[in-house]
C-alpha cells in the first residue's frame, strides 16, 4: 500500500486553519482596538479557567463572562 504524501516526500497541498470569530463591534473597529480587546478577553477567560482549577468544559462560559467584563470596562472608559 502506498504511503500518504507529506511535506518531506513531495506533498505541496496546504490546509486552511479554522480560527475563532473575532469580537464584532463597529465602535471597536473604528478605534482600531478590536485586537487589543480580543486579547484582553482571551487573557481574562484564561484567568477564569485558572481560577476554576483548569477544569475543562466551561470554555464558552469563561469567554462570555470575560467578554462582558472587558466590554463593560471599555464602554465605561469611552463614556468617561
Amino acid at each position: 500500500m502506498a504511503r500518504a504524501k507529506s511535506p518531506r516526500n513531495g506533498n505541496t497541498r496546504t490546509t486552511n486553519a479554522v480560527t475563532a470569530p473575532a469580537v464584532t463591534n463597529p465602535e471597536m473597529k473604528q478605534n482600531g482596538s478590536q485586537t487589543d480587546l480580543e486579547a484582553e478577553i482571551r487573557r481574562r477567560a484564561y484567568e477564569l479557567y485558572a481560577q476554576r482549577g483548569y477544569t475543562p468544559g466551561h470554555e464558552n462560559d469563561d469567554w462570555f463572562v470575560a467578554e462582558r467584563e472587558i466590554l463593560a470596562r471599555y464602554n465605561q472608559q469611552q463614556s468617561a
